[in-house]
């Protein structure tokens, strides 16, 4: 996905601010290594890694944390459990600080966890019926299940309609694909989101699954 991250960077400042949130549970092995994945992209880009040390909700409120997100170029969440990176930065100092540094132009993405926790809500993915929790609420009305192309092989659609919700769309990653987002000249308008990489993105619907072909025009959260 270097294309894409390139993409991402474009025309803005080379720093690459990474937050591995969703990973803390794991320890310090699994973040270690997140961190690293984050070091290399970094170098590939010729950016600057400046690493958010946020695990637990308590630091999202570290004003060193926020001041160290002004200026990003690029802001990046990374896999790892999504109801736990949603619940530690929902409403918080270092979440208000991502949003504004993405509104005055700076990219943001995430991998996995990272997508899913940057829709409105987090779907428990293992036990549907069992319910989520509520997401940052960048792009509100989309649900995102990663790794799609793994996960579909052993869920059946019948499993993931407690997923779907009137006015929600769900939307179903390949692994090596992204769901890209281009900002209208409006920002208040619905914005055009693609699919881009090796695999597909898939529509689901209450009666079956759907290659996504065309771009989908959904509302994102700009104030």
């Amino acid at each position: 996905m270097s294309d894409l991250e390139e993409w991402l960077l474009q025309d803005r400042p080379a720093r690459y601010v990474q937050l591995a949130t969703a990973a803390s549970l794991e320890g310090e092995e699994t973040l270690r290594k997140w961190h690293d994945l984050g070091a290399q992209a970094a170098d590939r880009l010729g950016a600057e890694q400046v690493v958010i040390d946020v695990r637990v909700r308590e630091d999202a409120f570290d004003p060193s944390h926020v001041e160290a997100i002004a200026g990003a170029g690029l802001i990046y969440l990374s896999g790892g459990n999504p109801k736990h990176l949603a619940r530690t930065l929902v409403g918080t100092p270092v979440w208000d600080a991502m949003h504004a540094a993405w509104r005055s132009g700076s990219s943001i993405a995430g991998c996995s966890a990272g997508a899913m926790a940057l829709c409105g809500y987090v779907p428990d993915i293992r036990h549907p019926k069992a319910g989520g929790q509520d997401g940052l609420g960048l792009v509100p009305s989309l649900r995102v299940l990663p790794h799609f192309d793994v996960y579909a092989k052993w869920i059946p659609d019948l499993v993931m309609r407690p997923l779907l919700s009137s006015g929600v769309t769900v939307v179903g990653i390949d692994e090596q694909t992204s769901l890209r987002a281009e900002a209208p000249e409006d920002l208040a308008q619905p914005w055009q989101f693609r699919g881009v990489g090796r695999g597909s993105c898939w529509r689901i619907d209450a009666d079956r699954k759907y290659r996504v072909n065309s771009p989908l025009v959904l509302p994102v959260a700009v104030s």
